[in-house]
């Protein structure tokens, strides 16, 4: 058979073919580059014979994601997913080259015209004449490429092991894509009596700091949860400041002590999580007028390695009490220094501090399970087009609004999506397949790849393990306010599955930026021999293994 996606040249036109389709998270492109995979596969004449190999599953929404599997002309159940993504995000940031974003020659060719104004390092990849730019060329199409030349070459006969394509949509907004992948895996495994050896996902490497130059393998995924602070303050007119307290000097402080907050980064060997960062603070007033604004909330990104949700949740509800004392200590000091002004006595204020579960629980003790269940009800058929994170904040607003008697309150919770920690760090199969990469890697490239335990980007491995334990994700789903209705883990499924992981992907530089740009002899010449390399080592060593315990 003639090879439609092994050379460098070939692979360039079929991820050129792929970023045409702008299949932004959401959209309906999305749906449609499914689609085109599901109808090039089936040209090939391998699933033209078994045509049940290759599969659209629909999720509740109506997007899909794609399994394809090819069985080894051995007989064996070793078996290794190949996992990836087809979404992207949005392409605003280009600007008024938005046009030409998911077109990458003719965005290369446009970016030459203006250099000039480009940042410098991007100017010298660009003049290499070796970068290809556009958004999804790194995050992360390529890699769905280069995967998808595996699996060319497994249908002509490739690798003593089967191989089960994974690729699924939805990954850089909730995940929803590979949380309904899971089940799937499992049903998959039975039907076909497989063996999951591994899952080898090829997201791009992420640099670890500004110019990094290095060469990454992974054996792993960093976790992230996403924490919520819900802070209602004492409304009041602006004209009378002290008859009231604003939520955004509540919500202000607490940013103010979370936001890069070294205590919260992890260490594990050599790797170090980034410190928390902000990603929505907001005041919850719907227009303007001069009364303050009394509702506030904030969702802070916060990555993880080997911190449980017990210890994670903690040390969040301490911030948020250590803010909630620094407040009250600022408007202590502000009322009686405008006192000696005015000449009244100033009132204190006693900020509490909960978590969305006591909260719950407080409400139903005050009016009633049945009306909190009402209220709960009517947010829900009234949703509209919220998103998730919106749609939590509003629960929480609306639960304390039952409880009024509880201002100022800060109520500590979370949002989707949640990103288990994975790693494959104590695992001796994966570390010796590593080794072997890496020794491979230098002896025929000249490359020094850096195993690095943590890929720091997120991924959907996280969802093939689960280590925390039960009481741990107990800590998280009883705080998410929508777990469990529009937001579900398949907790099981994961632990049932307990696959080890491992990430060997291209290279490629600016990941949801619009100088996203891939590095083509690389990710098109070394890295397809270095996947290849890596599935081979796999089923060797696999097949070894069950020899000895023969």
């Amino acid at each position: 058979m003639t090879a439609k996606w092994q050379s460098k040249q070939q692979l360039t036109e079929l991820l050129t073919g792929l970023v045409n389709l702008a299949s932004i998270t959401g959209s309906k492109d999305e749906i449609a580059l499914a689609q085109h995979l599901y109808y090039v596969l089936n040209d090939f004449p391998y699933f033209k014979e078994h045509p049940d190999h290759v599969k659209l599953h629909p999720l509740e929404d109506g997007r899909y994601f794609l399994t394809a599997f090819v069985k080894s002309k051995k007989e064996t159940e070793d078996t290794v997913i190949l996992m990836s993504h087809f979404d992207v995000v949005d392409v605003k940031d280009y600007g008024h080259l938005e046009h030409l974003a998911f077109r990458p020659h003719e965005l290369t060719k446009e970016l030459a015209n203006s250099a000039n104004l480009l940042p410098q390092p991007v100017k010298e990849d660009l003049e290499t004449g070796d970068w290809l730019f556009g958004r999804g060329t790194m995050d992360m199409k390529a890699g769905l490429t280069v995967q998808l030349g595996m699996l060319e070459q497994a249908m002509n006969g490739e690798f003593d092991g089967n191989l089960l394509l994974l690729t699924v949509p939805d990954e850089e907004v909730n995940s929803a894509g590979m949380l309904g992948a899971v089940p799937v895996l499992q049903k998959l495994k039975q039907k076909y009596g497989l063996s999951y050896t591994a899952c080898v996902n090829s997201e791009p490497m992420f640099s670890r700091y500004p110019n990094d130059e290095n060469f990454y393998v992974y054996s792993g995924s960093i976790g992230k949860v996403l924490a919520g602070f819900y802070c209602s303050g004492v409304e009041t007119h602006v004209g009378e400041p002290f008859s009231g307290l604003n939520a955004n000097l509540i919500i202000s402080e607490l940013n103010r002590l979370l936001e890069l907050n070294e205590n919260y980064s992890e260490k594990a060997g050599g790797e170090v999580t980034p410190p928390p960062m902000n990603l929505m603070q907001k005041d919850l007033k719907e227009e303007y007028s001069v009364q303050i604004p009394h509702e506030a909330v904030s969702l802070f990104n916060i990555l993880t390695m080997k911190r449980s949700m017990l210890e994670l949740h903690g040390m969040l509800m301490n911030t948020a009490s250590a803010a909630a004392r620094r407040v009250e200590k600022f408007y202590d000091e502000k009322a009686k220094h405008y006192s000696r002004s005015v000449g009244y006595t100033p009132a204190s204020y006693r900020v509490t501090v909960m978590s969305y579960d006591e909260l719950l629980a407080y409400a139903v003790q005050k009016v009633g399970e049945e009306e909190v269940n009402r209220h709960i009800g009517y947010l829900k058929a009234n949703r509209g087009d919220l998103d998730d994170r919106h749609f939590t904040n509003k629960i929480v607003s609306g639960l304390s609004g039952l409880c009024k008697e509880l201002a100022p309150l800060i109520v500590v919770f979370y949002s989707p999506p949640f990103y288990p920690s994975v790693s494959s760090k104590e695992d001796a199969f994966i570390q010796d397949v590593l080794s072997d990469v890496q020794s491979y890697a230098g002896s025929k490239f000249g490359i020094s790849l850096v195993n690095q335990e943590y890929f720091a980007g997120l991924s959907d491995l996280s969802f093939l393990q689960l280590r925390d334990s039960e009481e741990s994700i107990r800590e998280l789903t009883a705080n998410m306010p929508i777990y469990g209705d529009h937001y579900k883990l398949p907790l099981d499924e994961i632990k049932a599955l307990n696959i080890p992981v491992l990430n060997v992907g291209p290279y490629g530089k600016d990941p949801h930026k619009w100088t996203e740009r891939l590095h083509l002899p690389y990710s098109f010449e070394t890295c397809p021999e270095l996947l290849n390399y890596t599935l081979k080592q796999i089923f060797k060593k696999a097949d070894s293994d069950e020899l000895r315990q023969a």
